[in-house]
């Protein structure tokens, strides 16, 4: 018999590549899985399929291993503001103790370590500060608080600062806050300690900023007893302009200002924002300053760690290597270890942190987002003769002491703009995808639906040629039991005296065999038998 044609032909099932090649689409998937006999036609379209899938996949390949390599870009751009904060101003003199508050104690505890004085050297180095020698009998304190000497002998802002005015408006030593640093005790002006409010200004230029007039005191200043590595020469301030969440490290990245001049500070603000790994190196958590950590309160909470910084974080680290080297900490550097004593630091604390910052031991990552101020500084001499006179009137002095220890300081705006310098990702997700998508459009014509189709073939080759094997496999099993069942009634039917049956029922044992559970009007006892199994 000829196989059935046309409407009868038999229907193929849907996980059959070629009906799957017919309605896909993939394009060219059809012209290789089409009807017919391969024929060259056909051989061709599996090549161009071929080699159009292994571009694809070659781009691909090559799009998903740059994205791996987490590239970023740095962008340069000056945005303008109705109102920029005022950054923080920290003053130190450069002179860390006055020689009018120092004593015989002072000398006895802190002279070699601050001083490089030998214990002979008190007596005449007294006699240089002007100072008697100490009475007969005297007895140092059996401990020694550096902190205290440093609020006690160091300058005042009381009787440094001689005039202070921000945006035209008066200010005074109440806008200052005291922080110790390593040239003493300092003082920072917006500081916004303890939730004080941060001061604005919504102008640019000269004389919309903080202006101070301060008198560096060169009568108090120490007198230059051994060539140290310490030891200061100049006569000024050093200051340094930065954030409210950056703690100052004046020594290192302050500038100086001069008596006898007025110095212009033009700054211009800077926000950074840098990313964090696996783009960038930034992090945003700080550094816990103890190296050792203290147990914490159960009934307490916490306390918040300040925000993190560059500056934060190379002090956090200088406190746990002192910490760790000499049992003890300087008193410009945070943590809960104890202040090291003028011995400490004459023996230990000085040379380990020098050492340590030859070497660059502590490495911290970028902040994640930073505020700096670039500065641009002019000087003009000051005072002018008429000045002078005005000036030393005004504040009861000399004007060769006016031209010696005076100096002005101004800080302001250039502009009301401010720099953004900003790391962003060079490759995003969104990039990746579109990359793909038209590598997959351009090469094998596909999209994210010829995907899905795919999917939904598998799921229908998975249910035709797996699961379709287990059916039959127990269709099998069924109907093989049914075989077994069936042939055991007809077998059983055949010893009917074993059911005790009447003359009538042996008449129907004469007639034609009656195939299993066929109707039948009349029903005997195995045909009712056979009805029942049959029913069950």
């Amino acid at each position: 018999m000829k196989a059935p044609s046309g409407p009868e032909e038999v229907r193929r099932p849907a996980s059959d590549i070629r009906v799957f090649a017919s309605s896909c689409t993939l394009h060219g998937l059809g012209h290789v899985f089409g009807p017919g006999d391969l024929t060259l036609r056909r051989g061709m379209w599996a090549t161009a399929m071929l080699l159009s899938l292994a571009t694809f996949l070659y781009q691909v390949a090559g799009r998903v291993r740059y994205y791996g390599e987490f590239h970023h870009e740095t962008t340069l751009d000056e945005r303008e503001s109705r109102q920029l904060v005022f950054p923080a101003v920290t003053l130190c003199n450069i002179n860390p103790l006055r020689r009018s508050h120092l004593t015989p104690n002072d000398l006895h505890w802190a002279g070699p370590a601050l001083l490089g004085l030998d214990p002979a050297e008190h007596v005449a180095f007294l006699r240089a500060l002007g100072r008697p020698p100490a009475p007969p009998g005297f007895m140092p304190s059996p401990t020694f608080d550096m902190a205290q000497l440093y609020t006690r002998a160091g300058h005042s802002l009381e009787d440094m600062l001689l005039d202070c005015r921000y945006r035209g408006q008066p200010c005074g030593p109440e806008n200052f806050t005291v922080i110790f640093t390593r040239m003493g005790q300092c003082y920072t002006f917006n500081s916004g300690a303890q939730g004080t409010e941060l001061l604005t200004t919504t102008k640019g230029g000269a004389g919309n900023g903080l202006e101070v007039m301060l008198d560096v005191q060169q009568e108090e200043y120490l007198p230059v007893w051994k060539d140290t590595e310490d030891t200061p020469f100049e006569v000024g301030i050093r200051v340094q302009i930065h954030s409210q969440e950056e703690p100052p490290i004046i020594d290192q990245l302050g500038f100086g200002a001069a008596p006898g001049y007025q110095t212009f500070v033009s700054c211009q603000q800077q926000q950074l924002s840098y990313l964090p790994p696996p783009w960038g190196d930034c992090s945003s958590k700080s550094l816990n300053p103890d190296f050792e950590q203290e147990p914490s309160d159960p009934l307490g909470s916490p306390s918040p760690s300040p925000p993190y910084s560059l500056t934060g974080c190379r002090l956090a680290c200088e406190a746990r290597y002192l910490a760790r080297k000499c049992g003890c900490r300087m008193m410009h550097m945070p943590g809960g270890a104890p202040v090291c004593s003028p011995q400490q630091y004459k023996d230990c604390a000085n040379p380990t942190l020098d050492a340590m910052l030859r070497k660059d031991t502590c490495t911290c990552p970028n902040p994640c987002a930073v505020t700096r101020y670039a500065k641009e500084l002019s000087m003009v001499r000051i005072p002018s003769r008429s000045a002078a006179r005005y000036l030393a009137r005004k504040f009861n002095r000399s004007e060769a002491y006016i031209a010696e220890n005076v100096l002005v300081l101004d800080i302001f705006f250039e502009a009301l703009n401010y720099e953004t310098v900003e790391q962003k990702k060079a490759y995003e997700v969104s990039e990746l995808l579109g990359d793909i998508g038209g590598q997959m459009g351009l090469f094998i014509g596909a999209s994210l639906l010829t995907i899905l189709e795919i999917l939904d073939y598998l799921c229908e080759v998975f249910r035709d040629r797996v699961l379709g094997y287990f059916w039959r496999q127990r269709r099998s099993q069924r109907h093989s039991s049914t075989n077994l069942l069936q042939e055991g009634l007809a077998g059983h039917g055949t010893h009917v005296p074993h059911f005790g049956l009447g003359p009538s029922a042996m008449a129907h044992l004469s007639r034609p065999p009656t195939p299993p559970c066929a109707p039948a009007k009349t029903l005997s006892a195995s045909h009712r038998t056979c009805y029942l199994v049959t029913r069950l």
